[in-house]
């Protein structure tokens, strides 16, 4: 359940008991922080979460010292958790090799892609247009991530698919964040359906094309957010 949906008052108390205890925790919190609910950078309240969550702190610690390992949240001796703050060079470096993995999954799927599988595309399109059309930004913004992993799981290469699940993992805040902008919002979108009639097509130079443009469309927008929100 999100709890976003929820009056505060209804929020404060969200039992994660009896559900796997710190692990639950943890992607509830890891959800917060890649929705920016927990902004980059800030101070982690371990006595608001407590009450919110209605645990005791020490499932919260271990919930938050897995963050740490994920590299979602940063631990200093004395001054507690904080949300960690976004490497703008590391991102730029992420999308920079994302690039290239997006315009090989586009030629490999292409080939690959089954009838069953784009029926699958799709409907996950439409799910976004839908939620385009209602605004709803985290909702798309998830719906997108799944159309991209989908596309290039369906090329047919482990070692691709592993490797930009990994670096996607890693810049999900960053990116997250080139919604913000309504127009390229929109732009996104349109962007989807030229790729998704590319695949439909089976023409991978396009495809690969349309994927590589998508992602430094991406790119600029993200990075430019990132500059305006950093104060450079």
């Amino acid at each position: 359940m999100d709890t976003k949906s929820l009056p505060a008052e209804a929020r404060k108390r969200i039992s994660l008991r009896g559900t796997g205890m710190y692990a639950a925790i943890a992607e509830r919190l890891r959800e917060m922080i890649l929705d920016g609910e927990l902004a980059p950078g800030e101070r982690i309240d371990e006595k608001a979460l407590c009450e919110q969550f209605d645990i005791s702190r020490t499932p919260l610690r271990e919930a938050l010292k897995t963050l740490v390992t994920e590299g979602h949240v940063t631990h200093r001796q004395h001054m507690g958790f904080q949300v960690a703050p976004i490497n703008k060079d590391e991102i730029a470096a992420i999308f920079e090799v994302l690039h290239g993995l997006e315009e090989t999954a586009g030629r490999l799927a292409a080939q690959r892609i089954d009838d069953k599988q784009m029926k699958v595309l799709m409907d996950r399109h439409r799910t976004m247009e839908t939620f385009h059309r209602d605004g709803k930004r985290t909702a798309y913004y998830r719906a997108n991530q799944k159309v991209h992993q989908q596309i290039v799981d369906v090329a047919g290469n482990f070692v691709l698919s592993d490797l930009y699940s990994s670096l996607m993992s890693k810049i999900h805040r960053a990116r997250g964040s080139a919604n913000a902008d309504v127009l390229r919002w929109a732009e996104s979108l349109d962007e989807h359906g030229e790729i998704l009639d590319a695949l439909s097509r089976r023409d991978g130079a396009c495809l690969a094309r349309l994927l590589r443009e998508h992602s430094e469309h991406t790119a600029a927008e993200v990075m430019k957010v990132l500059e305006s929100t950093s104060g450079n």
